[in-house]
């Protein structure tokens, strides 16, 4: 009985390396910047992480041209920090809710950055973004055979709980 209540323990309290992702929203004038980080203890190889902002409470849109959906102030696509950790470099087109990149390796503690401009298409301020307006967006990160998915909160972050690394 002794053996099988110390395994028992021995499971409850072990903790099994992760890849979890975290995706940060900054707003910024002129230019926002998301930043995602692996905050796992196991390296992300040839995973796609998509920010989908279609679900967001201020339906975001990204604000990429001077024409177009958004409003006043615009900026492109540009990675700022981590770009080696990329396969390919996505197309985000003016009023585009959603953009997926291609990360070829990302390990634990390293980050992409890039800034673009992020515009809510539900008030008279559309350049400004409360963590209120991205609250409800979504992140997915696909790896392998699996994929799974968080939500931005008001904190203006969302978490993507992986499960156990496999190598």
């Amino acid at each position: 009985m002794k053996s099988l209540f110390a395994a028992s323990l021995a499971l409850l309290t072990s903790t099994s390396a992760l890849a979890d992702v975290r995706v940060d929203f900054d707003e910024g004038a002129p230019v926002d910047r998301f930043t995602i980080l692996n905050t796992g203890t196991c390296p992300l190889s040839d995973a796609t992480v998509t920010i989908d902002l279609g679900g967001s409470a201020g339906r975001l849109i990204f604000d990429v041209t001077a024409t177009g959906a958004g409003v006043e102030v615009f900026q492109p696509f540009r990675v700022v920090a981590g770009g080696g950790a990329l396969s390919a470099l996505p197309v985000v087109s003016d009023g585009d809710r959603a953009v997926a990149l291609a990360i070829r390796s990302l390990a634990p503690g390293e980050r992409v950055a890039f800034t673009i401009d992020v515009d809510d298409t539900t008030s008279a301020r559309g350049i400004m973004v409360a963590g209120s307006e991205i609250d409800g967006a979504m992140v997915r990160v696909e790896a392998g055979e699996g994929s799974a998915e968080g939500r931005f909160g008001e904190d203006s972050a969302a978490t993507v709980p992986l499960s156990a690394c496999t190598s």
